[in-house]
């Protein structure tokens, strides 16, 4: 404040965030991450001022840090014969505790060894029998039916049927050019049966019927006119523009 600086300059040039700077200035350590970043804030942020940083982090560990967040006391060599402060003499091998987990974590790799030999070397080998025969494992139904899916793409052909809900003009045409519905008008609770083709266009005279494409119910829109659809597997079904409908003779 005595040398008219903004918070914003101060937070641009060090890089600490307004907030913190605030809780420095009003000595709250509380709002600030810990320890370690008061102290590098601190230091930084003196240099801004043109303070001593390194004093201010002094003052700041003699009254406000705890003697357990204070830097770790560097590990010496002791004299030969005195104990270091695990108790044990320099020149001591590994404690016992040392030894125990080293033999623990030597088990649980030969378990895991064993395990994995048993198991068949990661499918490479086949177990024998008694006899002598080696026993070849036959993968179950539901594995064949998932790598038969998994092989097999997708068909093509698309399954369609018709469910009229009152009555409604048909006229549906599949590959070829070949009539599947010619041209007639189906009753309410007459549905058609299932056909398969890899491409269909119809004609339908109003929009009192359900499309089921693969077993999906499909809701035909109200329309004051005709309603052509173009149905393929890879793009579903298309609307047609009123003078590409198809008829029927």
């Amino acid at each position: 404040m005595r040398a008219r600086i903004d918070v914003s300059e101060i937070e641009a040039k060090t890089k600490i965030r307004a907030k913190y700077l605030r809780a420095l200035e009003n000595e709250e350590w509380g709002l600030l991450p810990g320890p370690t970043f008061v102290k590098s804030f601190l230091r930084t942020y003196g240099q801004a001022l043109g303070l001593d940083g390194k004093a201010l982090v002094e003052e700041y560990r003699l009254h406000h840090e705890r003697p357990s967040e204070g830097p770790l006391e560097p590990i010496v060599s002791t004299p030969q014969g005195r104990r270091n402060r695990g108790g044990r003499s320099p020149g001591e091998g590994p404690s016992r505790g040392y030894a125990v987990a080293v033999s623990a974590i030597g088990l649980v790799i030969v378990v895991l060894v064993v395990l994995l030999v048993s198991d068949g070397g990661g499918g490479s080998s086949s177990p024998t029998t008694p006899t002598g025969t080696v026993a070849h494992r036959h993968p179950s139904a539901a594995a064949r039916a998932r790598r038969v899916r998994r092989a097999r793409p997708a068909s093509p052909v698309v399954a369609l049927s018709l469910r009229p809900a009152a009555v409604v003009y048909v006229c549906l045409i599949g590959e070829g050019g070949r009539e599947l519905i010619p041209g007639l008008e189906l009753q309410p609770g007459e549905n058609t049966p299932v056909y398969h083709a890899k491409h269909f266009q119809i004609t339908l005279g109003n929009s009192s019927v359900t499309l089921l494409i693969d077993g999906i119910p499909r809701i035909v829109p109200p329309s004051a006119e005709a309603i052509g659809y173009s149905i393929t597997k890879a793009y579903g079904r298309q609307p047609l523009a009123p003078g590409h409908l198809p008829t029927c003779t």
